[in-house]
C-alpha cells in the first residue's frame, strides 16, 4: 500500500469508536472498543505494519472511485465504476441501544452490492493489535475467522467462504448483478451481548439509517449552506462518547500538521475547550441532548477537583485525569512523520482560557436548554472564584505551546468571558453573585486594552510584550469583548487580513493561527493554515459587516472559498496545507463546529432567520 491523502478518508462510527475508510475501500484506522483504545487497524500511521481491512474489485487499478454518505446519515457508500460493472461497498457501525453500552461488542458491517455487471471482488483483513505491537493467532471457527491477541479478539464472518492467509484473512468472489454479500467484523462479547448475525445485517442497516435521520431531524437550522451544516453536525455527533457524554477533539492520533514534522498529537480525548465550543454549536442547531449530557459529564468532573485547580484542560473519555504521553517508535508515522504519539503530555498544563469557554457554553445552556440549579451554580461559583484568584498568572495558552508560560491575551480575554457569563447566569436566575466577580472582570477588561494593545502596530498582541499577531484574538469580536463597530476591532481585522509577508495571517483566504517563525512555541517545523481560525475570521467579518457592507462581502467570499477545501464527503482535517491538502488529525471537531457557527452568523448577517 501507499499512503492515501489524509483528506481522502471518510468516517463511520457508533459514538463509542470510529473507523476511517478510504477511496480504495480500505479501513486504515480503527480502535476498539473505544476511541482511545489501542488500534487494530493503523495503516494510516504505518502502511506496512499498521494493519488494514479492504474490500475492492480485484482490478482496482482500473476502477473509478466515488464516495458519498447515504442521505442524512453517517452510513458510507464507496462506489467502484468498472468498464463492465458497478459495485458499491456500504459501510456502517450499528447504533442505538448498543452505542450507550460500552460493553456491547463494537461492530463494523460491510455490505457489498453488485449494482451492474458481474464484478470480481477481493477482501483482505489484516489486523495489527495494540498499535501493531502484539502478535496474534488466526483460526477458522464455524465458517468465521477469529483473530486473537493477548488483549483482543476480533471475529470476521461473511456469507462467502473465508480463507486464512498468513496472519490475516481473505476472500475472492464473483458477484452477479443485484447480489449482496455481507461481512461483519466485531469485537468480543460477554454473556449478556450477542453478535450481530449475517441475516440481521439488512435490518441493522435500516435501523441505523433511521437513527441518523431521526437525530438530524432535530436540527432547527434552515439557512444557507444547510447541507454542509448538516454534515458537520453529523460529524460532531460521531465524536461524542455515548456512555459518558464526553466529546473528543478527533478520532485519530499523530496525523501530522506538517508532513515529516514533529507536530503530531493524540486528539482522542476530551478537551474542555473543544467540547465547550462543540456543545455551543450543537445547541445553536437545536441538539439539546448532547448539551445536557456534556453538562452532566462536566458536573461530575467538577465534584472531584484537583488540589491546585478545579478543572484540567482535558480528560479521558471516561473522566480519567492522567493521559501519559508516549511514542511508538516502531511505527514510521504518516508518510514518515515521526514521532507517533499516544497519550497527551499537555493534560497537566495550565490553560486559564478553559473557564471562559465552559461558562460561555453554560450560559447558553441556562438560557436555551435548562435553567441552572443550586448544585451547578455552586460549581460555577467555585470556577469564578478560581478565575478571580488566578487570572494574573501566566499559562500555556490555547495553542498548548511547549515553550514556557506567558501572559497570553486569549487566556486573559477568556477569564473576562468567564466572569461576564457567570454574572449573566446569576442575573438571569436571580442567584447570589459577588462584587469581586464584577470588579475583577472590569480589571481584566482595562488591562487587556492597556497592556495587550500595540498602539504602533494597531492590533492586539498574542502575549504581553510580543510584537506579532495571533488569530485567537479575533474571538474578542465574537464574545462582545470588542464592539464589532469600534476602531480597534476594525484595525485587528485589517492586521489579520494582511498577507504573511506583510506581518498578517491571511493566505489564499485561509488563516494561520500565528507566525511559526516568529513565535517561540517550543516545536520545530511548519504547519498549515488553521481551519478554525479561518471560520473565526468569517464570524468576525460577519459581525462587523453589519456596519460595513464590504466586510460582509469579504466574509461570504472567504466562507465560500473555505467550503471548497472540504473533502469529497464534506469533511475537514485540523489544518489546510499549501496545496489545499488536509493536515492534522481527521476529522476535526474544531473545524466543523467553526463551520456551523460561521454559517449561522453569516446567514443572519445576510438576512437569514
Amino acid at each position: 500500500m501507499a499512503y492515501r491523502p489524509i483528506d481522502s478518508y471518510a468516517i463511520i462510527g457508533d459514538m463509542c469508536s470510529a473507523a476511517l475508510v478510504n477511496l480504495d475501500g480500505a479501513i486504515d484506522w480503527f480502535c476498539m472498543p473505544r476511541f482511545d483504545s489501542p488500534s487494530v487497524f493503523a495503516a494510516i500511521l504505518d502502511d506496512t505494519k499498521g494493519g488494514s481491512y479492504q474490500i475492492a474489485p480485484e482490478n482496482l487499478e482500473e476502477a473509478k472511485r466515488k464516495q458519498y454518505y447515504w442521505p442524512n446519515t453517517n452510513v458510507l457508500v464507496t462506489r467502484f465504476l468498472l468498464e463492465m460493472a458497478v459495485v458499491e461497498v456500504i459501510d456502517f457501525m450499528p447504533v442505538g441501544s448498543r452505542s450507550r453500552d460500552s460493553n456491547s461488542p463494537r461492530t463494523i458491517v460491510r455490505r457489498v452490492h453488485a449494482v451492474r455487471g458481474n464484478p470480481k471482488m477481493r477482501m483482505t483483513c489484516n489486523p495489527a493489535f495494540n498499535y501493531a505491537r502484539d502478535p496474534h493467532e488466526v483460526r477458522s471457527h464455524d465458517g468465521a475467522v477469529v483473530f486473537r491477541s493477548p488483549s483482543q479478539i476480533l471475529t470476521l464472518r461473511a456469507d462467502v467462504p473465508l480463507s486464512i492467509e498468513g496472519a490475516g484473512a481473505s476472500a475472492t468472489f464473483t458477484m452477479q448483478q443485484n447480489d449482496v454479500v455481507t461481512f461483519i467484523l466485531d469485537g468480543p462479547r460477554d454473556g449478556e451481548h450477542k453478535h450481530l448475525q449475517l441475516d440481521e445485517a439488512k435490518d441493522a442497516f435500516v435501523s441505523t439509517v433511521e437513527y441518523w435521520r431521526n437525530w438530524l431531524s432535530q436540527s432547527t437550522y434552515r439557512g444557507r449552506w444547510r447541507e454542509m451544516v448538516d454534515r458537520s453536525a453529523l460529524a460532531l455527533k460521531l465524536l461524542t462518547y455515548d456512555p459518558t457524554g464526553a466529546i473528543i477533539a478527533a478520532p485519530t492520533c499523530s496525523l501530522p500538521e506538517g508532513i515529516g514534522g514533529e507536530r503530531n498529537w493524540d486528539y482522542r480525548y476530551t478537551w474542555l475547550r473543544d467540547s465547550a465550543f462543540t456543545v455551543f454549536a450543537l445547541e445553536r442547531l437545536g441538539f439539546t441532548e448532547e448539551v445536557t449530557r456534556f453538562a452532566e459529564f462536566l458536573n461530575n468532573l467538577a465534584r472531584h477537583p484537583d488540589e491546585d485547580r478545579p478543572l484540567q484542560i482535558m480528560y479521558g473519555i471516561d473522566g480519567r485525569k492522567t493521559l501519559t504521553e508516549e511514542t511508538l517508535d516502531h511505527l514510521e508515522g504518516y508518510c514518515g512523520s515521526k514521532p507517533v504519539r499516544i497519550g497527551n503530555g499537555a493534560y497537566d498544563q495550565l490553560q486559564l482560557d478553559i473557564y471562559g469557554e465552559l461558562l460561555d457554553a453554560l450560559s447558553l445552556f441556562n438560557r436555551d436548554v435548562r435553567p441552572i440549579g443550586y448544585n451547578m451554580w455552586t460549581a460555577i461559583s467555585r470556577l469564578a472564584d478560581y478565575v478571580c484568584e488566578h487570572w494574573t498568572e501566566p499559562d500555556e495558552g490555547i495553542w498548548e505551546t511547549r515553550g514556557g508560560r506567558q501572559h497570553f491575551l486569549y487566556s486573559k480575554h477568556m477569564c473576562w468571558v468567564a466572569l461576564d457569563r457567570t454574572m449573566r447566569i446569576g442575573d438571569d436566575r436571580a442567584l447570589p453573585t459577588k462584587p469581586l466577580w464584577r470588579e475583577t472582570r472590569d480589571r481584566i477588561y482595562n488591562e487587556i486594552h492597556t497592556q495587550g494593545w500595540d498602539e504602533e502596530q494597531q492590533f492586539f498582541v498574542p502575549a504581553y510584550g510580543s510584537k506579532t499577531l495571533d488569530a485567537s484574538n479575533l474571538t474578542m469580536i465574537l464574545t462582545s469583548f470588542l464592539s464589532p463597530a469600534e476602531n480597534r476591532a476594525k484595525q485587528l481585522l485589517r492586521a489579520v487580513m494582511r498577507g504573511p509577508e506583510e506581518g498578517g495571517l491571511l493566505c489564499n483566504s485561509l488563516v494561520y493561527r500565528y507566525n511559526v517563525a516568529e513565535t517561540h512555541d517550543g516545536l520545530s517545523g511548519e504547519e498549515g493554515t488553521f481551519n478554525l481560525c479561518t471560520f473565526w475570521l468569517v464570524n468576525a467579518l460577519a459581525r462587523s459587516g453589519r456596519y460595513d457592507p464590504e466586510l460582509l462581502d469579504e466574509a461570504q467570499l472567504i466562507f465560500e472559498r473555505m467550503l471548497g477545501f472540504a473533502n469529497h464527503v464534506g469533511l475537514y482535517a485540523e489544518e489546510t496545507g499549501p496545496s489545499g491538502e488536509g493536515l492534522g488529525n481527521f476529522p476535526q471537531a474544531f473545524t466543523h463546529l467553526g463551520l456551523i457557527t460561521a454559517a449561522i452568523n453569516l446567514d443572519r448577517a445576510l438576512g437569514g432567520g
